[in-house]
């Protein structure tokens, strides 16, 4: 089993999922060597402190400020973490619209915080899309499965 699918099964609760598209990516492969590819580009499974790192370093955004930035504004992101579609495409026709990176993490199940906590471990992904918007989903890990 991938990181990526120990990630995506609540296995790696403890680590963070960082997708980057193509033109992210250094011109020498180091840092696809390191992921795993999906259609659009690599997720990234890595230990949460130097995932956030990488995340900043890479998009010259912190993570929890971007997080915090995309909670505003909930929008389809792919389960396998790959990208997603920018609930804005309709509001800015004229715009690109790629999602460029996607950041995520895991929390573990807390039937004390109650709802989608109540039910399993959730899912918190934020993507940043080319037009500038910024969008988050969370979900049930698991309840998605069928949907990869």
């Amino acid at each position: 089993m991938s990181k990526l699918d120990e990630f995506l099964a609540g296995e790696r609760l403890d680590d963070v999922a960082i997708f980057l598209t193509h033109e992210f990516l250094d011109s020498q492969g180091k840092i696809a060597n390191m992921g795993e590819a999906v259609e659009d580009g690599v997720v990234l499974v890595v230990p949460g402190d130097e995932g956030r790192k990488a995340f900043a370093s890479g998009t010259g955004m912190d993570p929890m400020d971007f997080a915090r930035r995309a909670m505003d504004e909930e929008g389809p992101i792919d389960p396998n973490l790959g990208g997603g579609d920018c609930p804005a495409r309709d509001e800015k026709p004229d715009e690109e619209h790629e999602v460029e990176f996607v950041f995520a993490f895991a929390e573990e199940q807390n039937e004390g915080v109650g709802g989608l906590y109540e039910e399993g471990d959730v899912m918190h992904a934020y993507a940043h899309c080319a037009c500038g918007t910024n969008f988050s989903r969370k979900w049930v890990m698991g309840e998605r499965e069928a949907e990869r």
